[in-house]
Parts: C-alpha cells; sequence; structure tokens
C-alpha cells in the first residue's frame, strides 16, 4: 500500500462519512469490527470513494454495513476523529461529514466491519456509546429529525 493511501499513520486526514440513521425516534448503532474504535457502539459509516458524492457514500456505507437503505436527510455537522499513539503521534486522522438519513423498513443485518447492530433510543445510545462527539451529533440529527406523521422536510 502506498504511503499517501495508508489509514494508520497517514500523511493527510480521511473523509469519512458518518450516518444518523433514524426511525421512530431511535438511531442505528454498530459495534465496530476493526480499528479504529474496536468493540465500540457508534455509528455507520467509513471513508469516501474518489468520485463519489457524500450522500452516496452515506447511502453505501449503511448498506454495507447494515444492509438497509436509506433515505440522506443532510449533513448534521463535520467532527475531527484523531487518534493518536502512546507517543503522541497521529495513528488515525479522520474529517468525519455526519449525514442524518432516514431508514423507511426493513432489518438491519450486521455487515462488512461490524459485529452487531441494534435501535436504540437516545436514552440507550447514551448507555452504549462512548465517544461523546457520537452522542452529540445523534442529538443534533434527532433535533432536526421530521416529526412523526407529518411530511417529510
Amino acid at each position: 500500500m502506498s504511503h499517501a493511501s495508508r489509514r494508520e499513520y497517514p500523511d493527510r486526514p480521511w473523509v469519512g462519512v458518518g450516518v444518523v440513521v433514524r426511525r421512530q425516534g431511535r438511531v442505528l448503532l454498530v459495534r465496530r469490527g476493526r480499528p479504529p474504535r474496536l468493540g465500540q457502539w457508534g455509528l455507520p459509516g467509513g471513508a469516501q470513494h474518489l468520485g463519489e458524492t457524500v450522500a452516496e457514500a452515506a447511502v453505501r456505507e449503511v448498506r454495507e454495513e447494515t444492509g438497509l437503505d436509506v433515505v440522506p436527510a443532510g449533513v448534521v455537522t463535520v467532527v475531527d476523529g484523531i487518534t493518536r499513539d502512546a507517543e503522541g503521534a497521529v495513528l488515525y486522522h479522520y474529517t468525519l461529514v455526519e449525514v442524518a438519513a432516514d431508514a423507511p423498513d426493513g432489518e438491519p443485518v450486521a455487515g462488512d466491519d461490524v459485529d452487531a447492530v441494534r435501535w436504540a433510543t437516545p436514552e440507550e445510545a447514551a448507555s452504549l456509546v462512548e465517544w461523546g462527539e457520537t452522542l452529540r451529533v445523534i442529538a443534533l440529527a434527532l433535533r432536526s429529525a421530521p416529526e412523526e406523521g407529518s411530511p417529510p422536510r
């Protein structure tokens, strides 16, 4: 693998897309099967591919990780995901574009680089998710969700 394409100890930030998948006041969580954040609960997502829009990346990543088809609703925020090693060198650096999306139907199944999936209320997410930024993003995405029974925005 060339130096420019390495995710560990990169020479530049990677663009990642995280997706807050919403349904009936709940969000879809995935438990990571690979670093970074191995074994931690978080949002589906991953690296954006060359030539792919943020919305296309969001749809692809959710489908790969959970089997669900989603409808992107817009960008929620942007988060810096920087992990340093014991010596302080940058081990991972992601610029994460966080997208809200709705999943009208279907049940999620763990796939690709996750080992579990589940729907969670905001309260359940608060007890499962370790990274505070993820909880902040979830809260922002749920505030922007249309109310049940109202027409989509």
